[in-house]
């Protein structure tokens, strides 16, 4: 036996800031594509062309459910050893749906038949692009980071992600005033572009600094899709977590759909003011959240595996209390501070998604066997789901109680308190699913039994 297969490794030194930063642009860059087609084209379907509001949400949710593959993709770039090309293809598909949606959302205004086809395909280029591309950059990160880092890595990155998107909302809000068909194609052409070449530059030459950070061999083949999956299921920590990560991201992503349209209705706003007032203050006090988290997280928590926990339940509690206020806001109107509501929405968002990326960091390389690309993808899929049907149930919610209250104020409040009620149930279950017990009897039983 090589004395490669025979001890624990640590083949190279692994990611710096530096590199993980350049990981965050990545994930910059899928969050500028994505906020395009998730705020701007679905305000535009609902509040401009008076489509209802389960149009938008069932192509979202379409986007989502084509990223079931992202094990499966995941998979191939562990086989392949060579995430790099992964995340590149997975860019340029992500912006070739991205125009294509932008292009669909303008002629469902003549020609809806054909407009919706083109939507279906152009969104689940989208779905294919940010599964093979993010899934791919995730795993990169979690093999290529000391595990006393990932936590913070992890912060880094989606925070960074979340500035993609506040600053490709309020850049997007400003070009499109005033709002045209034709100023809209030229932006979105302008956003797919730099997105497109900020990734290749933050990728060049990035995989040969990754590190391997793992219990087993560097050289040890990648098992095949389904013992990867059946290993995975079998962890009871990797199961709850799993279930943890649906519920808390179908509380999370309710809300995306309806927060512009909520805004261009109740509050009168225009589709610049609404991109940029969501993004300023929602996406701005989500950025301010993982920046305090993540610092707070690595400061009070240490190493302990259980020191995230607070912090994801103390974000989803606060989220549920950002939409309880949002359901008054909806049956007051203008004279409510929207702006600050948003923030403190954002902001419980942005505590619980650190501290839950976080968790799931850590989880990301406790197997024996099955790499982090397949992990990721699996809990990527999770969330996938829970995000399409999130969205697919606020949108339809709202239509459903738009019609039967015949008040759009009183149907965002329905809507809105059924949220608040997702994330406390989510603050019940994350106290089990991300605790420190769970998380070392899963690294326990994979030593235990990878021999058995």
């Amino acid at each position: 036996m090589h004395a490669s297969l025979a001890a624990p490794m640590t083949t190279k030194a692994g990611f710096g800031w530096f590199g993980i930063v350049r990981i965050g642009l990545v994930q910059a860059s899928i969050g500028a594509l994505v906020m395009l087609t998730t705020a701007v084209l679905n305000r535009l379907m609902i509040v401009e062309f008076q489509l209802a509001a389960a149009i938008p949400a069932g192509l979202v949710a379409w986007h989502y459910a084509v990223q079931l593959g992202r094990p499966l993709w995941g998979h191939g770039s562990d086989k392949g050893r060579s995430r790099v090309p992964w995340i590149i293809g997975g860019l340029v598909v992500l912006a070739a749906g991205a125009l294509l949606a932008t292009q669909a959302t303008l002629m469902m205004a003549s020609t809806f038949p054909a407009a919706f086809a083109l939507a279906v395909f152009a969104y689940a280029l989208i779905g294919v692009g940010v599964g093979a591309g993010g899934t791919s950059a995730l795993a990169l990160l979690a093999s290529g980071v000391a595990p006393e880092r990932r936590a913070a890595a992890a912060a880094v990155t989606w925070i960074m992600m979340v500035g993609g998107i506040v600053a490709s909302a309020i850049t997007v809000g400003e070009l499109l005033k005033p709002y045209s068909p034709e100023r809209l194609l030229e932006v979105a052409g302008g956003l797919a572009a730099v997105t497109i070449a900020v990734t290749v530059l933050a990728t060049f030459r990035l995989e040969r600094q990754a590190g391997q950070f793992r219990d087993s061999a560097e050289d040890a083949p990648a098992p095949d899709f389904r013992a990867a999956l059946a290993e995975i299921w079998h962890e009871a920590a990797a199961r709850r977590f799993t279930i943890f990560i649906f519920v808390s991201m179908i509380a999370f992503s309710m809300q995306d759909l309806i927060l512009e349209p909520f805004a261009g209705l109740i509050f009168g706003l225009s589709p610049g003011e609404s991109t940029k007032t969501v993004g300023q203050f929602h996406q701005g006090g989500i950025l301010i959240g993982m920046i305090i988290a993540g610092i707070g997280g690595s400061a009070f928590s240490g190493k302990r595996a259980e020191g995230l926990r607070p912090w994801v339940v103390c974000g989803c509690l606060a989220s549920g209390l950002g939409l309880g206020a949002l359901g008054l806001a909806a049956v007051n109107g203008p004279p409510w501070p929207l702006g600050i509501n948003l923030f403190v929405l954002g902001f419980g968002n942005g505590v619980f998604a650190v501290a839950a990326i976080g968790s799931m960091m850590g989880l990301a390389g406790a197997g024996e066997n099955t790499r982090e690309g397949v992990r990721m993808g699996v809990w990527g899929a999770s969330q996938a789901i829970a995000f399409g049907l999130g969205g697919l149930i606020g949108a339809l919610g709202l239509d459903a109680a738009r019609r039967t209250l015949e008040n759009d104020g009183a149907a965002f409040q329905v809507v809105f308190a059924v949220e608040a009620a997702a994330f406390v149930l989510a603050a019940l279950l994350a106290v089990k699913a991300t605790g420190g017990a769970a998380m070392r009897a899963a690294m326990i039983k994979q030593k235990r039994e990878v021999f058995a």
